[in-house]
């Protein structure tokens, strides 16, 4: 498997264009499935979940051409409901079909979705969520079978506002009969952008990013064209590889609006930050300091994947700050190997104490998730020596060719 070899010590700087929205990008393919036409989909990044989820399409007998930063989805010859076990495994986004392919086809089959082993992430809200518009839904040899003869619009109040279950509502909302209010959904910058690229198709939809979405189902669906946005997550996992490296950085096609949260812990470590509405400017100081008290929440709060990128950057500040998981009970898997550079990490259930060290050391580590993949080779770009990362097929997931990003903005890291 590749892995990556970093010399860290160098000082990032330059300027840095973000891509398209990882998690804005997976559900908008899900949703091509709905209108039986053709969406051209702009601005993708090149990414093995993006990949894995084109052969999902593809299998389900969608045309799908991907050229470049394009993906073009002609999904008239849909075939199948039944959405590929060893595909699906793969990827936890691949559970947005549940919605869009009840929507195409009236019924659904599918397992468990895969992802990153970050906690155990049930699907319970989604199930009950969709049982109230008339979903059908049987557990049968580790199998999910759904399947609705008449999708009928209902008031659907979420327990917690899931990112995943309020985008299947929206899906499969689009094709029921009548209103359907979602009470309580996830608010994030996504959730607008699947709102947006569905209504590019002629959906009625209105009030993503609020307490309450209401979709009007049963329209006619047409083809259409769509940028989604770019990707916070990767701007703020670049803002933190520079300022661990006391460097600056002009960060273009942004939305710093979607970045607040952690901009403004970014402010707080001492990091000078500009922003107009289309890019973050970010100088760091000579000694960052540590922040407030940081629990990861629903948008508008502090990412949950953010939470191991920032934690490596708090390795080098001066003083202590505490991270607390809110979301995953498994997301500490990179606490071990930042360690063993040198970090001084302690855990207390699901809060991190990181106690500010005054450098980390090269050594070989090995990535157990996404994001935590991420936070390592931040760490290795800041360490002295070299830090060999493995295991970066998950970093492979979410960022494309993070080396060639990196390497624009000054650092030596190469994949072996």
């Amino acid at each position: 498997m590749d892995s990556y070899h970093i010399t860290g010590g160098n000082t990032l700087e330059g300027e840095y264009r973000l891509k398209g929205a990882k998690n804005a990008v997976l559900p908008i393919l899900a949703a091509t499935i709905i209108s039986g036409r053709t969406s051209r989909i702009k601005n993708c990044p090149q990414l093995s979940d993006i990949r894995t989820m084109v052969s999902i399409l593809q299998e389900m007998g969608c045309k799908v051409s991907w050229d470049g930063s394009e993906i073009v989805v002609d999904s008239s010859p849909v075939n199948s409901f039944c959405i590929p076990q060893n595909l699906m495994k793969k990827i936890r986004s691949s559970v947005f079909l549940m919605g869009a392919t009840l929507a195409r086809c009236g019924q659904v089959i599918l397992s468990d979705p895969g992802g990153c082993a970050i906690g155990k992430r049930p699907i319970d809200i989604h199930l009950t969520a969709l049982r109230l518009l008339g979903v059908d839904i049987k557990k049968k040899d580790g199998l999910l079978e759904c399947s609705a003869t008449r999708l009928k619009g209902a008031v659907i109040p979420l327990s917690f506002p899931s990112v995943g279950a309020t985008e299947n509502v929206m899906m499969a909302a689009v094709m029921a009969e009548g209103e359907t209010r979602i009470l309580n959904p996830a608010k994030e910058p996504e959730i607008i952008d699947l709102q947006n690229y569905l209504v590019s198709c002629g959906a009625h939809i209105t009030g993503a990013g609020s307490d309450e979405i209401r979709i009007v189902g049963k329209l006619p669906l047409h083809e259409t064209e769509y940028k989604p946005i770019p990707d916070r997550i990767e701007g703020g996992t670049v803002l933190s590889a520079v300022a661990a490296t006391r460097g600056k950085v002009l960060l273009r096609e942004a939305v710093p609006d979607h970045m607040d949260s952690v901009l403004r812990y970014l402010t707080e470590s001492g990091c000078i930050v500009q922003r107009d509405e289309r890019s973050v400017y970010l100088e760091a100081p000579d000694v960052l300091q540590s922040v407030s008290p940081i629990e990861t929440k629903p948008y508008p709060g502090f990412p949950t994947d953010m939470q191991s990128q920032f934690m490596a950057l708090m390795c080098l500040a001066r003083g202590t700050t505490r991270i607390t998981e809110s979301i995953f009970e498994n997301r500490f898997k990179h606490v071990a190997e930042l360690n063993k550079m040198g970090a001084n990490i302690t855990v207390e259930g699901r809060t991190a104490i990181i106690k500010g060290v005054d450098r980390l050391h090269g050594q070989r580590v090995a990535a157990a998730d996404l994001r935590g993949g991420a936070a390592l080779v931040i760490a290795g770009l800041a360490a002295e020596g070299e830090t060999i990362v493995e295991n970066i097929h998950h970093i492979d997931r979410g960022y494309e060719r993070l080396e060639d990003c990196l390497k624009g903005l000054g650092a030596q890291i190469e994949r072996i």
